[in-house]
C-alpha cells in the first residue's frame, strides 16, 4: 500500500523575485506556499525518534532560503524547484505543492498552481 502519512506545513508566507512583467522582476512580492509531504510515519510513531522522522523544519528552512534567493519567471517553476527539493534532497516519498502569488489578479484574493511530484519525476 502507498504511504498516506502526511506532514503539512500550512500558509509559508516568503517574499521573493517572481514574474513576467519587469516591475515583477525589480522588487520582491509575497509568494504564499503549502506543502503536503508524504512520508512512511511508523518508525517515528513507534520509536519516538526525530532520527526516525522527516525532517520538515530542515525542508522548510531550506525552502525559505531557496525562494528567497531566487528569480523565477513563473510561478510553475518554482513550485517544481520545491516539489524536487522535497523529494530528491530531503527524501518525502511524495510532496503537493502549491504556489500562489496574493493580490496577483485584481478581484481574486490570489493565484497560484498546485502540483504533485515524486523522486521518479526528476530521473533524468
Amino acid at each position: 500500500m502507498p504511504v498516506q502519512d502526511k506532514i503539512l506545513v500550512k500558509d509559508l508566507l516568503l517574499r521573493g523575485i517572481i514574474g513576467l512583467n519587469e516591475w515583477e522582476r525589480e522588487k520582491k512580492q509575497d509568494i504564499l506556499i503549502n506543502l503536503t509531504l508524504f512520508t512512511d510515519m511508523r518508525a517515528a510513531g513507534a520509536s519516538d525518534d526525530a532520527a526516525d522522522a522527516l525532517n520538515y523544519r530542515a525542508i522548510t528552512k531550506a525552502i525559505i532560503a531557496y525562494v528567497e534567493a531566487s528569480e523565477h519567471y513563473l510561478v510553475e517553476a518554482l513550485a517544481t524547484a520545491i516539489a524536487r527539493l522535497c523529494v530528491v534532497d530531503y527524501g518525502a516519498a511524495r510532496a503537493i505543492v502549491r504556489v500562489e502569488k496574493p493580490g496577483a489578479l485584481r478581484f481574486a484574493h490570489s493565484v497560484g498552481v498546485e502540483i504533485e511530484r515524486t523522486a521518479a519525476d526528476f530521473e533524468a
